[in-house]
């Protein structure tokens, strides 16, 4: 029988409001949310496309490191891709592709985009 990891915090906010309070480690905020980090990245890449990656990490309440991993995954599986712009980067998102979850897998990432814009 395996152990089972402790519950994580999450902290989740509109991509257009302020981050929750943080008071060191611990973010200020409910026990869980109904979107992943992942979601939350891709969401404020989308409303930004040339956002610094330390300001989403602000926005979502993750760390920068965290940050840089989703963009990684995101990267990897076809739904971002990065433009270099001089010294900062842009990023692309792919729209027509699927979500992941076998539940939502017939609804594409611009469902999604759109479902929060209208939120």
């Amino acid at each position: 029988m395996g152990l089972k990891a402790p519950p994580r915090k999450h902290a989740r906010m509109r991509v257009s409001g302020h981050a929750p309070e943080v008071a060191g480690d611990d973010v200020q905020g409910p026990g869980w949310t109904f979107l992943t980090n992942h979601a939350v990245v891709l969401m404020c890449l989308a409303a930004d496309p040339a956002v610094r990656l330390r300001d989403v990490a602000t926005r979502a309440g993750i760390t920068e490191r965290a940050v840089l991993r989703i963009v990684s995954d995101l990267e990897q599986d076809g739904y971002v891709m990065r433009v270099r712009e001089g010294r900062r980067n842009r990023y692309e998102i792919d729209t027509s592709r699927p979500l992941r979850h076998p539940v939502d897998a017939e609804r594409s990432v611009e469902c999604l985009l759109d479902l929060m814009d209208a939120a």
